[in-house]
């Protein structure tokens, strides 16, 4: 792939990712949103962590995209601790301590 074609994509991707906010955005600007919008946009952030986060559990680079069991009981006691406490910062941190810990018992 040659400079040329190389800024054509980045103007593209940039062109592209604008209007998909401008028209969420830009279009609805100061007019309220119907009720059921409002009660299906509290689940995004909910859903953007786990999305970000289970293909470094499943799929994780470190191990060549082969599952292992330090991350997979991470992310268990991620989600025991979230349940538990029902505090992300907690459940963030009691996940990272448990990835340490697990991947220096298990090497």
């Amino acid at each position: 792939m040659n400079t040329v074609e190389t800024w054509v994509i980045i103007i593209l991707l940039g062109v592209g990712t604008f209007v998909l906010r401008f028209s969420f955005l830009g279009m609805i600007g100061g007019r309220p949103m119907p009720e059921w919008v409002l009660r299906h946009l509290r689940y995004t952030p909910v859903a953007v962590l786990p999305a970000l986060v289970a293909p470094a559990v499943v799929w994780p680079a470190a191990t060549g995209g082969d599952p292992d069991a330090a991350r997979l009981l991470a992310a268990f006691a991620t989600v025991a601790i979230g349940l538990a406490t029902r505090n992300a910062l907690w459940s963030i941190l009691g996940g990272a301590v448990t990835l340490y810990g697990a991947l220096w018992l298990l090497g």
